[in-house]
């Protein structure tokens, strides 16, 4: 499910420079808020930043052109990661004065992204050999999360303000997204099977829990399984992936029945047991919460 952001009032036409991608500033300390909104069809439009962004959309969609490779639609409640002097072109197939499109794209300082990695690896060092705090440029476009949608939201607003201490308040919610951001990257890695480490104790923690699902999965089996306590494995798990291991178990639940659910003639109840779940109406209930859907409305949709 995906997480969507506070948007910004649009520009008044009045004061707008341009039609296609017009550009407000908010600059700081260590990085700059850029908001974009176009509102005429256009394509393959050019932009390049000197330092990494971070880019979220707000209203509309574009089609984002990136590493020579097919180009992707880009909706509200997603993020794009950037590195430095990388070039994107987009399209805006369907923008228009009713329709326009609204993005953020958020310059951070390269010495910030340093000094915050440097901190993270120095006080909270990850669990395993050869185990980094770093970003993953090739996991570049990712859903936002309700921790990553709340921590961008803050950043919007303290970029915004006219408060004296804004930059102060800036620098350390640059920080909380920087750690967001690689918990969703790692998330979603594993969420893909691209997630593999054996000097890394989640990946035999992850393993264990797919061959679990129907089976009731406590925080002790999953912390013995990663030989800690579990105080420190929870810490541990939450630290890796933002959230916490039963989080993570439900969330491997659902996707589980979402996968049962494409078959149009298994029953609700049977669906509820092989996700390993003992209650209907929980799972329902719960589904719902994740999906914005039931699972009957859900298995429908695949109905030809």
């Amino acid at each position: 499910m995906k997480s969507l952001l506070h948007t910004p009032a649009l520009t008044h036409e009045k004061s707008l420079k341009t039609l296609v991608e017009n550009r407000t500033i908010f600059s700081l300390n260590h990085c700059e808020l850029n908001i974009f909104e176009t509102y005429q069809e256009s394509a393959l439009v050019p932009l390049k930043f000197n330092d990494l962004v971070v880019t979220s959309m707000l209203r509309g969609k574009k089609v984002m052109h990136l590493f020579d490779e097919p180009g992707f639609d880009y909706l509200p409640g997603e993020t794009v990661v950037i590195p430095s002097n990388v070039e994107m072109k987009i399209d805006f197939p369907e923008a228009s004065t009713n329709n326009p499109t609204q993005c953020l794209a958020l310059a951070i300082e390269q010495s910030k992204i340093t000094d915050t990695l440097n901190f993270l690896n120095e006080r909270y060092p990850k669990e395993g050999t050869d185990q980094y705090w770093q970003l993953n440029y090739q996991n570049y476009f990712f859903y936002n999360n309700v921790d990553l949608a709340t921590t961008i939201n803050k950043l919007i607003k303290e970029c915004m303000s006219t408060s004296i201490t804004k930059d102060a308040l800036a620098d350390l919610t640059l920080q909380e997204l920087l750690i967001r951001i690689i918990q969703t990257q790692t998330a979603k890695s594993i969420d893909e099977g691209l997630f593999s480490n054996p000097n890394n104790p989640i990946s035999e923690v992850i393993a264990f829990i797919r061959l679990n699902l129907k089976e009731n999965i406590s925080l002790k089996s999953l912390s013995d399984k990663a030989c800690m306590s579990t105080t420190s494995f929870y810490r541990f798990f939450k630290r890796e992936l933002g959230m916490s291991p039963i989080e993570f178990v439900l969330n491997e639940k659902i996707k589980c029945a979402k996968k049962l659910l494409k078959n149009p003639s298994i029953q609700i109840n049977e669906v509820c047991y092989l996700s390993g779940f003992e209650d209907a109406n929980y799972f329902i209930r719960l589904f719902k919460k994740h999906e914005g859907i039931t699972p009957k409305q859900y298995q429908l949709l695949y109905v030809n």
